[in-house]
């Protein structure tokens, strides 16, 4: 077991705020997991556990155990000509094990290329981009309960997956360690080309009849031309959720705002566009000091220089303040905030 005390969490964040923990300890293996919450226990600390840092904003020091889920590890369950059934560590990167499932060419998660953090990560907060959410492709979550050790499997029912929601951020939050997930995917593609920017990009790319790669190559691009990169920029991606309406409410804005996008998700349900609407009320490209809202993408908040957590936190109560003021509606923070 590393243990590291007084440590700096600016290397383990996105955002690259600079702040310390008490200790961190780094998971390595699945057998130090019993050693580890044995000294947690004993140390009787908040514990945080943490994955890429990649959602996650921190306003002050954390006096408590930061927890680095490092496992690694992909393995097959079971496959044939149709299905691949597969079992990843909770420590993997999201996106290298996108490129592995490409290059094996198993489908599903093309399209949520380059989206940054680690698997265990991914049902927590059931990540998703240009149709595709990790839910439609989760069998099982592979946990171990902190109170006693126990080893506990969540089937994809009984995560009770939401929009960028899960029992592991709801009812369960900070009670359970994700050791690995258990995936289903393709050797068919169901090729997801639904998101007008996928298509696009195919056509200025000349690709009429798109694999899996093509599908993923699209998404990357599209995702480097506007998002920033947190090794360059900190930065933790999309900030707010797109917010979730009635029909009443969706109808009322079409008709004052005859351009905003909005899509159906039930049959008296739309989602608006959180980056549409903060554009709106002039936050694009807004900077303050040495922190501010990106130029190309309005969902997502920056750090330029050393900004603190507090900072860029009360920049996004005062962009939650101004949409709601304009539109009547309340955006909701997808950064888990520490």
């Amino acid at each position: 077991m590393n243990s590291l005390k007084n440590t700096s969490l600016k290397p383990y964040n996105t955002f690259g705020i600079v702040c310390q923990a008490s200790e961190v300890i780094e998971l390595n293996m699945i057998e130090e997991i019993a050693e580890v919450l044995r000294y947690i226990k004993q140390q009787n600390k908040t514990l945080l556990i943490l994955g890429g840092g990649s959602n996650v904003l921190f306003t002050r020091d954390f006096n408590g155990i930061v927890l680095l889920n490092n496992l690694k590890g992909i393995q097959v369950l079971s496959e044939d000509s149709n299905e691949v059934m597969l079992t990843v560590s909770a420590g993997e990167v999201w996106h290298d094990l996108v490129l592995y499932c490409i290059e094996k060419n198993y489908a599903g998660m093309e399209n949520l290329s380059l989206i940054p953090g680690k698997v265990g990560a991914s049902p927590m907060q059931n990540i998703g981009a240009y149709g595709v959410e990790v839910k439609d492709l989760i069998t099982q979550v592979n946990t171990i309960r902190l109170a006693d050790g126990a080893k506990v499997s969540f089937s994809n029912e009984e995560c009770k997956f939401d929009y960028r929601s899960s029992i592991f951020k709801t009812t369960h939050k900070n009670q359970y360690l994700i050791v690995s997930v258990d995936f289903k995917l393709y050797k068919s593609p169901k090729l997801n080309t639904s998101y007008g920017a996928i298509n696009n990009e195919l056509i200025t790319k000349g690709i009429s009849s798109p694999n899996i790669k093509d599908i993923s190559e699209a998404v990357i691009s599209i995702r480097r031309s506007k998002l920033p990169d947190p090794a360059k920029i900190g930065n933790a991606g999309s900030f707010f959720k797109n917010p979730v309406v009635d029909l009443t409410t969706a109808n009322r804005l079409r008709k004052e705002y005859p351009t905003i996008p909005q899509y159906e998700v039930g049959e008296n349900i739309r989602k608006l566009a959180a980056g549409w609407l903060i554009e709106q009320c002039g936050w694009k490209g807004k900077t303050i000091d040495n922190y501010g809202v990106h130029k190309l993408q309005a969902l997502v908040l920056v750090n330029y220089n050393d900004a603190t957590g507090k900072q860029i936190f009360d920049l996004s109560t005062k962009i939650i303040d101004s949409v709601k003021e304009k539109f009547g509606v309340e955006l909701e923070r997808e950064v888990n905030i520490i």
